[in-house]
Parts: C-alpha cells; structure tokens; sequence
C-alpha cells in the first residue's frame, strides 16, 4: 500500500505568496525577476521548457530575458522546492505546495505531453536507502513514468 501525505495545496495569488515565503526563508531573495519567472511558471498546466520561459518573462518585461538566466532562476527554484524538474522532457513545472519537502514521482503522457505528481513515500524512500547502501548522499529521487494519461487512453 502506498504511504502517502497531505499537504496544502496553493493556486494563483496564493501560491506566488508562498513561494515568495518559501524562499525568503530559506536565505534567498524574491526578486522582481524571480517572480516573473515563477508568475509566468504558475500559468503552465503542462511542465515548460526555460525558452518557453524566457518568451513570456520577455513580454511581460517588455525586453528580451535570456534563456540562460532563466535556466538559473529555475534551478535555485527547483533546489528550494517551489518547482519540479521533470528530466525527461527537460522542462519545469510550479510546485504547487512549496513547503511541503518530498519526491514526487511524474506521470507523464507521451501523447499530450502532460505530467501528474503523486506521492508514494515508501516508493521514493526505497530509492533514497538503495542510494544510500550503495554509498551515494544527498540523494534526490527522479522517479518518471512515462504512459498514455486516462484523457489520452
């Protein structure tokens, strides 16, 4: 059976605040360009790549934002939990409970490119001990499974 937890989740204006929340205290600043990034980050149903990113954080700025710098802004996100990288499709998705630490396993259809989390602690906690005996530390599960979603089926 499935261990998993609850956790609040947050939409819109909520979430921008707790992600703002999030990562100030964790030490960061929430700058005006980080919460453009995570702004536009929040409007994608399905995970996006940075270029996506970058074109709309450019639009909303009114001048070009580059992909690079973008990239940067996603990865300090992905560290402190307020986004998912889902590796294989090389894309980011808005955690929408940023303060709740756990892995998440991605379901991801190959049809119509969309990705569902859902939490199976002993699932990902078996993958962090593996890791673990065989001598690796800081371990942070990437759990995908990629399929044809129910809508798509």
């Amino acid at each position: 059976m499935a261990q998993t937890h609850y956790h609040h989740e947050h939409a819109g204006e909520s979430l921008e605040t707790a992600a703002a929340a999030a990562l100030t205290a964790a030490g960061e600043q929430w700058t005006d360009m980080r919460a453009d990034i995570f702004a536009v980050l929040a409007t994608f149903e399905k995970p996006a790549s940075a270029y996506d990113i970058a074109d709309l954080v450019s639009q909303r700025r009114g001048k070009r934002v580059a992909p690079n710098s973008v990239y940067r802004i996603l990865d300090l996100f992905v560290l402190n939990n307020l986004a998912r990288r889902v590796e294989s499709a090389n894309a980011f998705i808005a955690n929408s409970h940023p303060g709740c630490l756990h892995d998440c396993i991605f379901l991801i259809c190959d049809t119509c490119g969309s990705a569902t989390h859902i939490d199976d602690d002993s699932v990902t906690g078996n993958v962090r001990k593996a890791a673990e005996a065989a001598g690796f530390s800081a371990v942070r599960p990437v759990v995908e499974v990629r399929g044809t979603c129910a809508d798509c089926d």
